[in-house]
């Protein structure tokens, strides 16, 4: 518990940037091999279940994401008896035959369950700030995914000649070099089902794709629906062009 608690503060300051340096200082954020790059890139979906096991175990203790219902899980490769299990591990409130307030079984159709009963709550748990929701965190840091990534494994240890305040980590892709949250990540923090060693790096790179396709899950049908909406134009020019010629040939031979 202690480490999910680590993981989800630690990605509070993803939203809040909960650090004592000014943000105007420029920092180095390499670019990753993502499979959703580029015109034809596409969501590895092995990666997005790592992500979203990532996101539940280290994550969801404190941040929401009330945008998500579990049904979306589908679009990662979960089969439909995967997302019912899924959301049947959670509580919601409910009310019984005779109207009085009860429980029941999470249903596909709920949204993610919240950390919290409401913001009042969440702050009371973080020491007054409030845990930013996930779901669109990727589009609304610049650098994105890349981003993430570069916070998320950013932590060292604090360079010769560098001042760190007390209470302060160093991370190198944090604006400043200074955060208040501890490292979130840890080797071997989580157990993947799928096998895959689970490195800071991995886990990292997984949780990051997961919220890259939580801010835009329709990534794939819009970079579709983008690639043939190019090649109709493509041949339309065509068209337009041998048009041209034939005209133009007319044109001169009178």
């Amino acid at each position: 518990m202690r480490a999910m608690k680590i993981g989800a503060a630690a990605l509070l300051a993803l939203g809040l940037g909960t650090g004592v340096a000014a943000a105007s200082e420029a920092v180095h954020i390499e670019k990753q091999e993502w499979s959703f790059n580029g015109a034809f890139g596409t969501f590895d979906r092995a990666s997005l279940q790592r992500g979203y096991q990532v996101y539940k175990e280290v994550c969801a203790s404190c941040h929401s994401m009330k945008y998500l219902s579990f049904r979306n899980l589908a679009d990662l490769g979960f089969s439909e008896a995967e997302v019912k299990a899924l959301a049947a591990q959670y509580e919601y409130p409910a009310l019984d035959e005779s109207g009085e307030a009860t429980t029941r079984k999470g249903l596909p159709a709920d949204r993610f369950h919240s950390p919290f009963a409401n913001e009042l709550a969440a702050r009371a748990s973080n020491g007054g700030a409030l845990p930013p929701d996930l779901s669109l965190i990727a589009k609304a840091r610049v650098g994105g995914p890349d981003y993430l990534y570069a916070l998320l494994t950013g932590y060292h240890e604090t360079p010769a000649g560098f001042t760190l305040n007390a209470g302060m980590n160093y991370n190198a892709a944090f604006p400043g070099h200074q955060i208040a949250m501890a490292k979130p990540l840890n080797d071997d923090q989580v157990t993947y089902a799928d096998g895959t060693k689970a490195t800071v790096a991995q886990m990292a790179h997984d949780v990051s794709t997961f919220l890259m396709w939580t801010a835009e899950p329709k990534l794939e049908e819009r970079k579709r629906a983008g690639v043939k909406v190019m090649g109709f134009l493509a041949i339309l020019t065509v068209f337009s062009f041998l048009t041209y010629l034939r005209v133009r040939k007319k044109v001169q031979g009178h």
